[in-house]
């Protein structure tokens, strides 16, 4: 949790007299340099009351304020408004959304943008409590540059019977995916396991000790630089889609970190992968009837299909 900011003031002991001030900040607070230079620079350290500068001495007896800002836990849900989420369905158990691109599901160290889960608090939804607190009602996830349908639980009970229909691969998911050249065959499957790449640890590849991964797609139109595929997932890795078509030598479009033509994307007007979660199909955790939840291609997407179209 977030605390308030923290404020010391100490006298500069004899010992540290004639030390610069970020020096007698580090062993009296305990501080990095680094972390005392950059108090420093944005003025929240003070001398006998003056702003000083990192390589200014301190005098024995002298007053040192220093004010050390709260750091937010990167891990914790910060309720805000996301601009471009929709609410697809909404019920006592349920709620299913369609995530723009740019948003991430959850919090996660490194990640400052917006959430799906914090939309949700912001809006005032009341989700499942089960899972870890920056991740709760969570069952699946999206890609933050990955857009498309997707499912949040709101009760205990959904969460831990949606949990289960996607461990057990009952849920059918399915993507559409825009990607370079022509499948070979048109439809097929890919049964290719997926680890984590051996020298970018931001990157997955299809690795011998990897985890079991199978992709099913199949073309629906083929056109002169690019196919459009729909995709099914049997099973639901990181990147899963987007590593197994580059391992086919058929990056989706516009996904630079697998291998794509990054000349064809600037002319599609692509800043991220051609991939979209079209369908989600699953037993409704409350009712039992099979439901099935649809997206449209957003804007950018169905931009660039309409030049590769036109380019035949």
């Amino acid at each position: 949790m977030t605390t308030h900011a923290e404020q010391r003031t100490v006298l500069v002991p004899d010992g540290l007299a004639g030390e610069r001030v970020d020096a007698a900040m580090a062993r009296m607070f305990g501080l990095s340099r680094t972390k005392a230079a950059d108090l420093i620079a944005q003025g929240l350290v003070h001398v006998d009351g003056s702003a000083v500068g990192k390589s200014d001495r301190v005098d024995a007896g002298a007053m040192l304020d220093v004010t050390i800002p709260a750091e937010r836990d990167p891990l914790e849900v910060k309720p805000e408004i996301v601009e471009g989420i929709r609410i697809i369905h909404d019920d006592d158990a349920i709620v299913v959304i369609d995530k723009p691109v740019g948003v991430a599901v959850h919090p996660s160290p490194g990640w400052t943008g917006p959430t799906v889960v914090g939309h949700l608090a912001g809006a005032g939804f009341r989700i499942s409590t089960s899972g870890a607190s920056e991740r709760q009602g969570i069952v699946q996830r999206l890609d933050v540059g990955t857009s498309g349908v997707m499912v949040i639980c709101k009760s205990e009970h959904a969460y831990s019977v949606l949990k289960n229909a996607f461990r057990h691969r009952t849920v059918d998911k399915t993507y559409h995916a825009l990607v370079q050249g022509h499948p070979d065959p048109l439809a097929g499957t890919v049964d290719a396991p997926i680890g984590r790449h051996p020298h970018h640890d931001y990157k997955f590849a299809v690795m011998a000790d990897g985890r079991h991964s199978v992709t099913h797609y199949e073309t629906l139109e083929a056109h002169r630089f690019a196919s459009l595929l729909e995709v099914h997932l049997e099973t639901g890795r990181t990147h899963q889609i987007r590593v197994h078509m580059s391992a086919l030598k058929h990056p989706c479009v516009g996904d630079l970190t697998y291998g794509a033509d990054p000349t064809l994307a600037k002319r599609l007007g692509l800043e991220r992968q051609w991939l979209h979660a079209m369908r989600l199909g699953f037993e409704h955790p409350e009712t039992g009837d099979y439901v099935t939840y649809e997206s449209t291609h957003p804007d950018d997407l169905a931009h660039a299909l309409d030049v590769i179209r036109d380019e035949d």
